[in-house]
């Protein structure tokens, strides 16, 4: 019997020193301020860079990682200020279209660093009224007069769109290294008022002939794609009276490393 005592004395006494020890280190943890990891500041930092138009867009960073380097840049291929550069069509079995430029310019939008200060002009937006004269399965066709290059490997391509709501569709048309045409869809414009659309262009293959080619392994100095146009899928249900539709702001985000890095003797093969 004295023996049982003396055991449950010593327990009582172990679990009285294990309660102390933890009361300790909870006051410790308690006073002390949180740590924050490398990489949760720099989540933080890109969260904090990131506006709320490119939520869920595409990630730059991730796309066609096919270099040990990469300098990534967002430039401005388009703002739509030149009247008469921007062009409109469709079947006129199916009906007729209208573009021309208007004053205004999406809220949300954010300048680009680099343009900061250069006063560069941008006031108008471009407008394209659609007038079907029938209903049925049809497309109109948004063009500037000749393609538009765009410096480097693109990663993603996007523009400020009003949609008002329709159920078309919308696609922007490159053309690759080779001149092969392509069309990336960059949404629906089942939506209210501006709203930023963003695509993703797709990495070529690894052989460097199928695919969307940016770039072709037999001549550096040559390299990226042209944006040819827009054209809007229309919803055979709503494609029928007047339709209005916006576009403003023609950006994409391109990888300059090699444009930047290239050799300045290098000779050029246009002769």
């Amino acid at each position: 019997m004295k023996g049982i005592t003396v055991a449950a004395a010593l327990m009582m006494s172990v679990s009285g020193l294990l309660f102390a020890q933890a009361a300790a280190v909870g006051t410790q943890n308690t006073g002390a301020a949180p740590q924050t990891t490398a990489t949760q500041t720099t989540a933080n930092q890109t969260g904090n860079a990131q506006t709320v138009a490119d939520v869920g867009a595409p990630n730059p960073e991730k796309i066609g990682v096919d270099a040990a380097q990469q300098k990534l840049k967002e430039v401005s291929v388009d703002k739509f200020e030149n009247a008469g550069f921007w062009l409109s069509s469709m079947s006129t079995d199916e009906g007729f279209t209208t573009t021309r430029l208007f004053e205004g310019s999406p809220a949300g939008k954010q300048p680009i660093p680099d343009e900061k200060g250069l006063n560069i002009q941008d006031k108008y937006v471009l407008g394209t009224r659609v007038d079907f004269l029938r209903r049925g399965a049809t497309s109109f066709f948004i063009y500037p007069v000749r393609p538009i290059p765009i410096e480097g490997i693109t990663k993603t391509i996007s523009v400020w769109a009003v949609g008002r709501n329709y159920n078309h569709q919308l696609y922007v048309v490159i053309q690759d290294f080779f001149g092969r045409e392509y069309s990336l869809f960059m949404g629906r414009l089942n939506f209210q008022g501006w709203k930023k659309l963003t695509v993703a262009v797709p990495p070529q293959a690894p052989d460097g002939q199928n695919g969307i080619v940016q770039r072709n392994y037999h001549y550096n100095n040559h390299m990226g794609i042209k944006i040819v146009g827009f054209r809007v899928v229309c919803d055979p249900m709503e494609a029928y009276g007047s339709y209005y539709f916006y576009l403003d702001d023609l950006r994409a985000v391109t990888d300059l490393f090699a444009e930047d890095n290239r050799d300045p003797d290098d000779m050029v093969d246009s002769w």
